[in-house]
């Protein structure tokens, strides 16, 4: 059955209908102003039973609007019992450690076997609707071969939200890599590459344009103009082999584009192992790390890269929420044969 919603109009309204309802509509009823837009363009909205599908309307204080939202349609994409390994999970969102090898959404060439399609199995009727479509809201994304944790929204609320916070760059995201060389701050040649400076803490700033490479549109790259500003922080967590050969890195995002990590650490020379895309052919040195251990990072068969740590503000409750994922152990046996 359908939602019925009477909304009176306050005092000293907006001008318009659409900023009218996003000031008036209760924030328990959940609906985000692009929500609310939909709902007027599809002829949900109306006062005295004459539809206004108009968003410049004009309304007036003491106004009855009703609003009428229809059971989320259900998506495409086929609900799949596959194994999730979760973190968090309430009415309003779940936290997810996604695995190696799992895309994210469905898409040409990937249309089953994502964690959307898990996740339409496992959260089943909790999913109360994002933008009138009963399906997970996924507000970011990691790379298929990458690992780690990832936030999913259940309602439009949490969906805006979350929205908000990782537009507004406010959302702490850490990673776990294992890169080529020894990224040392103090090193002059990353300091004299444009858009790396060092900060305290033995931190490594990195600050360039990102987008489509020219000729390869499969790939992202640096550019000295025009694409999206993008800023990842680096720090070395700990070196391997003698000389250094290879290290593990800490890298926490200000921003979230495309391959980030993987295309500025490439940027400043230290591709990460296991990177076919943005790594190039490097190999590690067997006198450097030893035989063993150079085997292994030569057969390492992804970029080695973790989400390890996902903090946010709960956007229904307000509560500060902070996890923390293990190395899985592909990556914990690479570090491992480094150390050996």
């Amino acid at each position: 059955m359908p939602r019925r919603l009477a909304v009176t109009i306050g005092p000293n309204p907006p001008d318009r209908l659409d900023k009218a309802l996003a000031r008036d509509v209760p924030e328990a009823a959940g609906l985000t102003r692009s929500r609310l837009a939909k709902l007027i363009a599809q002829g949900g909205v109306s006062r005295d039973s004459t539809p206004l599908t108009e968003p410049r309307t004009r309304v007036s204080e003491g106004d009855i609007i009703q609003i009428v939202i229809a059971e989320p349609a259900e998506v495409s994409a086929r609900p799949e019992d596959i194994p999730l390994s979760i973190v968090y999970e309430d009415m309003a969102l779940i936290v997810v450690n996604k695995p190696v090898g799992m895309v994210v959404h469905p898409a040409p060439g990937n249309s089953s076997g994502t964690l959307v399609n898990a996740l339409l199995a496992h959260c089943g009727d909790s999913l109360s609707g994002i933008g009138g479509e009963r399906r997970p809201g996924i507000v970011h994304r990691i790379d298929k071969d990458t690992s780690g944790l990832l936030v999913v929204a259940k309602t439009d609320k949490a969906h805006a939200g979350l929205a908000a916070q990782f537009a507004s760059h406010s959302v702490e995201r850490r990673y776990r890599a294992v890169v080529f060389g020894l990224p040392d701050p103090a090193q002059p040649r990353l300091r004299g590459l444009a858009g790396v400076s060092a900060e305290p803490g033995g931190t490594l700033r990195i600050a360039t344009q990102i987008g489509r490479h020219r000729t390869d549109r499969q790939r992202q790259a640096v550019l000295a103009t025009g694409g999206r500003h993008a800023v990842t922080r680096m720090r070395v967590v700990e070196a391997f082999g003698t000389p250094p050969a290879a290290a593990l890195v800490e890298c926490w995002l200000e921003t979230g584009r495309t391959h980030q990590i993987r295309v500025h650490m490439a940027h400043i020379g230290h591709g990460l192992i296991g990177d076919t895309v943005y790594g190039g052919r490097r190999r590690l040195s067997a006198h450097a790390v030893g035989v063993m251990a150079a085997a292994a990072a030569a057969a390492f068969p992804r970029q080695a890269l973790h989400a390890a740590t996902l903090g946010f503000i709960h956007p229904e409750t307000g509560e500060s929420l902070h996890f923390v994922a293990s190395l899985p152990p592909d990556m914990t046996g690479l570090i491992n044969a480094l150390r050996g």
